[in-house]
């Protein structure tokens, strides 16, 4: 069973591949003993001639894998990733609350009893010091108002990356821990290309809408975080499913704002609005009508709003209503 020769580097430090010089391991084809480790496919590999010298080599390495030095030095071949989510990083131990043994049976009141004081002081000693407590607190509140708004787990990453950031800058004394969580979420939505208005961020969140703009602002500011202006475009496509609007309303909808946006229209305007906007003139063009009331519950901006930015992109289109 022969490959076809194969151009590699004999680089010993290539990830992956390693020589068996060492180990005497010989071609039975061309006598070389230049055989080439190939950590991938499980093979040992003839460098000269191709040949696969042996199959479904046992690789003794570690399950996970590592890209740069530190990540090798951290590593471990146990337990599950670090996660930045966690107070702890996850690093830490859990007594199930199963009450049964290792084989499934059912265990004795005293046992039961014991391993409810177990569970009881294991949850005390997983926090040393306030600092701990509250950030366990912090960082719970960013994955429950994560899973009201839908948004995948890299967003709650980088919100718990963001949140330890400003806390090892020392920025939430004076502020609501509630506050800088909520606008630590909202900076990740943004960073993430994940489209969620201020007001949706309000609504799952113990905190007014102006207290995150401000703190928004403020950690922003402080961290250097470079946050583009949100593109309008991104919020078409969930306005247009929870209207039950066609593919044809989309396009159009993307079309009225690439087309007025060019023009200037956009600078200083709420993306939400502008989106909302562009989605009924777009319904009205496809023959596909909604309400002015029905896009602005959606989009949760006024109906004044609509009004005043339709006016605005019929005008820029050169379209008379």
């Amino acid at each position: 069973m022969t490959r076809p020769t194969r151009q590699r580097e004999r680089d010993s430090e290539r990830e992956g591949e390693t020589t068996d010089t060492e180990t005497g391991t010989v071609c039975p084809e061309c006598s070389s003993d230049n055989i080439v480790k190939d950590a991938d496919r499980g093979e040992m590999v003839c460098d000269d001639c191709g040949l696969v010298v042996e199959e479904d080599h046992i690789d003794p390495g570690p399950e996970w894998r590592a890209f740069n030095h530190s990540e090798r030095q951290e590593k471990s071949r146990v337990g599950a990733p670090t996660t930045q989510t966690m107070h702890d990083k996850g690093l830490t131990t859990t007594i199930d609350w199963k009450d049964k043994d290792a084989y499934g049976r059912s265990i004795s009141s005293k046992k039961r009893s014991q391993m409810h004081r177990l569970r009881k002081w294991q949850e005390r000693i997983r926090t040393k010091d306030a600092g701990e407590r509250n950030l366990q607190f912090a960082l719970s509140e960013v994955d429950r108002m994560a899973s009201a708004l839908g948004v995948p787990r890299s967003v709650r990453e980088v919100a718990s990356v963001i949140y330890r950031r400003a806390l090892d800058d020392d920025l939430i004394r004076g502020r609501s821990i509630e506050g800088v969580s909520t606008a630590a979420l909202y900076a990740a939505c943004r960073k993430e290309g994940i489209p969620r208005s201020l007001e949706e961020i309000s609504e799952v969140s113990r905190v007014e809408r102006k207290e995150i703009g401000r703190t928004y602002r403020y950690i922003s500011q402080e961290l250097g975080l470079e946050m583009e202006p949100v593109d309008p475009k991104k919020y078409v496509p969930r306005f247009c499913s929870e209207l039950e609007l066609s593919e044809e309303v989309q396009n159009k909808a993307h079309d009225i704002i690439e087309k007025t946006a060019e023009k200037g229209l956009l600078s200083g305007k709420s993306p939400t609005g502008y989106a909302a906007a562009a989605i009924y003139a777009a319904s009205l063009l496809c023959n596909e009508k909604k309400t002015q009331r029905e896009v602005a519950d959606v989009a949760q901006v006024t109906e004044v709003t609509i009004r005043n930015r339709y006016q605005e992109q019929i005008e820029a289109m050169g379209i008379h209503s």
